[in-house]
């Protein structure tokens, strides 16, 4: 991996078919994130016109990809509209659907604009680095981390947002992107994967307070407000309302420097205790 953008390359096969790899989230499990901005990049790749832009995407983790086999991502065109787009992709391996996923693809209109004051937290510089090591293993990267963090204090986050949201990162991916918004989108879509599932966790301690618990993406689905890049900062703050049945949903945002909030992100992960 020389670069982010190599994550998310795909051979075409045919018009409506592609296949990509994946690096490991777990050991010898793709990570979500990778599988969901893969996904996004061969329904992009069907939409001519360039024109339209992504506004929402929903997705279901069904099984466990391995990273040892290639993943062959099949597209359907259920609709080309005046005004959106709609693509649905299946990820399959060895005949078996992993994970699906719907596109909604957009022209821009005018209309009224509003949306909630970006919390006031501390700047990435004033931030400790978040070690993102495991990323360099995973995706055998000898050029360096491809994605840079930077941990906002707890405190910080749940002062400014009245409890709402539990954590938060300012987050990049290293090295500059191709101008195209929809490579961005990708990026974002894989950067969203990185803390969410665990952001019901938090709630009860997180990981240390709850050693052997199990936690596992069921959905996911974002909403795509304004253009951004995501080789700039964006602060990525989460939370989660409520959890039960073993099943948390957790919320995120994400806001440019100057306080536009550009996506949002809700995905419901499963909280298994695994056995002694």
């Amino acid at each position: 991996m020389s670069s982010f953008t190599d994550l998310l390359a795909l051979e075409r096969v045919d018009r409506d078919i592609f296949t990509g790899s994946c690096h490991a989230g777990a050991p010898l499990r793709v990570f979500g994130g990778h599988v969901a901005a893969q996904a996004l990049t061969a329904a992009g790749i069907t939409v001519e016109d360039t024109q339209r832009k992504l506004d929402s995407l929903h997705a279901y983790f069904l099984r466990p990809g391995r990273t040892t086999d290639p993943i062959v991502y099949l597209v359907d065109r259920p609709r080309d509209g005046r005004s959106f787009t709609t693509r649905r992709v299946q990820a399959v391996q060895y005949g078996v659907t992993i994970f699906v996923l719907s596109a909604s693809f957009a022209i821009s209109e005018d209309g009224p604009e509003h949306q909630p004051e970006a919390p006031h937290v501390p700047a990435p510089d004033d931030c400790p680095v978040l070690d993102m090591r495991w990323l360099d293993a995973a995706t055998e990267d000898a050029g360096g981390t491809l994605i840079e963090a930077r941990e906002i204090p707890a405190d910080a986050v749940r002062d400014d947002t009245h409890g709402r949201f539990e954590g938060g990162l300012w987050v990049r991916v290293q090295g500059a992107m191709p101008a195209d918004q929809r490579v961005h989108n990708c990026a974002l879509t894989y950067i969203s994967d990185l803390r969410l599932a665990g952001a019901a966790l938090m709630k009860h301690g997180g990981y240390e307070a709850n050693p052997g618990m199990s936690i596992t993406s069921l959905d996911h689905a974002m909403w795509f407000h304004r253009d951004f890049r995501a080789d700039e900062w964006l602060l990525f703050v989460h939370g989660s309302p409520v959890a039960g049945g073993g099943r948390g949903l957790n919320l995120g945002q994400f806001f440019t420097a100057d306080g536009t909030l550009v996506a949002s992100a809700v995905q419901e992960s499963l909280m298994r205790r695994l056995a002694d």
